[in-house]
């Protein structure tokens, strides 16, 4: 990467097609682990117009209206004017659940599926998962991501709990493109926000609003200059937008769920998926260890990749990659990793307290950085440095 160069990422609002599906997957997955915290769950969810598609497989004992989590997901991200086609109260809901196949169910149980003696939960899939950490901000995350997550964060807040801005709804985007330089922020290029708004309002208020209001409060502004391009509402009008204007599907935005393109993703999706899918609990895991590396000053930024077979209880590899930032020895690091963290699957789900409903507060703007989720604790850094030195 060249010494100056520019990175943009983006976020999406709460009443994008995608988080609409998203925040009904972890809203069921909440429902189940609420009553019977070993439920499996792997719930997708299609929204269009005026209906909504549940589907996917849970094994729960848990008893509950599926209908009412569903209306009540869409009633909190505010689908609930007069003029909306899509709408809490009104949309048609398809449950297409079935329980989890037992072979998969199987292979979690990763002993017994060997033939061995005594059962020991493996993971519930093959794959690759990520965390990443830097200090770039306060949450140890890249700032193009949390900039553009602020910006989002603060026109929800505004559309619910004021009437500052009764035209604002729910389905909206933002982007924000960052320039570096000798790998230090030095200024905020362009910024972009497109919002779903009521037909009454003309495109020069909602500009002006967006900026003043949103964008300005929401970013520091020492990056903001006279040279900074805002571009709002770009094509003029979004009137027609959420699923009425735009099909939704849980799983699509793993790029804003995670690092907006700065750290690797596996590739795994993370909403409706019980802590016995490593595609989350690995990913969270991961986050936990590169941001206690971070926060330990063991490094500057921090990459972990954990890979898994299914059916296994051990990763079949773990790494790190600290791009050069390392003030000890990468593989002193390694070694204290492996010190310090269990990255079974069981033991991923027991360190980090995963059996629990708290999965809707994750959904929305990114499934890092928010310190009352427990993979965004900063516990292990004394472990760390003790096992370095």
């Amino acid at each position: 990467m060249p010494s100056s160069f520019i990175f943009s990422s983006e976020s999406v609002g709460e009443g994008h097609p995608d988080k609409v599906s998203d925040s009904i997957s972890d809203n069921i997955l909440d429902a189940c682990l609420e009553q019977d915290k070993e439920s499996r769950v792997a719930c997708e969810t299609l929204v269009k117009s005026n209906c909504v598609t549940i589907a996917g497989e849970i094994t729960t004992s848990s008893n509950f209206d599926y209908e009412a989590v569903v209306r009540e997901a869409i009633r909190e991200i505010g689908y609930i004017n007069d003029d909306d086609v899509f709408h809490a109260d009104k949309v048609f809901i398809t449950n297409q659940l079935t329980a989890q196949s037992r072979d998969i169910g199987q292979g979690v149980d990763a002993n017994a599926a060997e033939g061995k003696g005594t059962a020991e939960q493996g993971a519930g899939d093959q794959g690759i998962m990520f965390g990443y950490a830097c200090n770039e901000t306060d949450e140890l995350m890249p700032a193009p991501v949390m900039f553009a997550h602020r910006i989002l964060r603060k026109m929800a807040e505004i559309r619910k709990n004021t009437s500052e801005a009764t035209w604002l709804r729910p389905d909206c985007k933002s982007q924000v493109a960052l320039k570096y330089d000798q790998g230090k922020m030095v200024g905020i290029e362009n910024v972009v926000v497109s919002t779903q708004h009521a037909e009454s309002i003309d495109n020069e208020t909602i500009r002006s609003f967006i900026i003043e209001e949103i964008i300005k409060p929401s970013l520091p502004s020492e990056l903001l200059s006279d040279k900074t391009e805002y571009l709002i509402n770009p094509t003029g009008r979004f009137v027609v937008g959420g699923p009425e204007g735009d099909s939704g599907l849980t799983g699509r935005k793993i790029i804003v769920d995670t690092y907006g393109g700065w750290g690797r993703h596996g590739g795994g999706a993370f909403s409706g998926k019980d802590p016995s899918k490593v595609d989350r609990s690995a990913a969270y895991m991961c986050r936990w260890v590169a941001k206690n590396v971070v926060a330990a000053g063991l490094a500057e930024r921090a990459e972990i990749q954990v890979a898994y077979a299914i059916g296994h209880p051990h990763p079949t590899s773990i790494t790190i990659d600290c791009f050069d930032t390392e003030k000890v020895e990468e593989t002193k690091i390694q070694q204290a990793i492996h010190n310090v963290f269990n990255f079974k699957p069981a033991e991923i789900v027991s360190q980090l307290d995963l059996l629990r409903p708290i999965y809707r507060g994750t959904t929305h703007y990114g499934h890092f950085g928010k310190s009352d989720l427990p993979w965004e604790q900063i516990n292990r850094v004394e472990d760390l440095k003790s096992a370095v030195s």
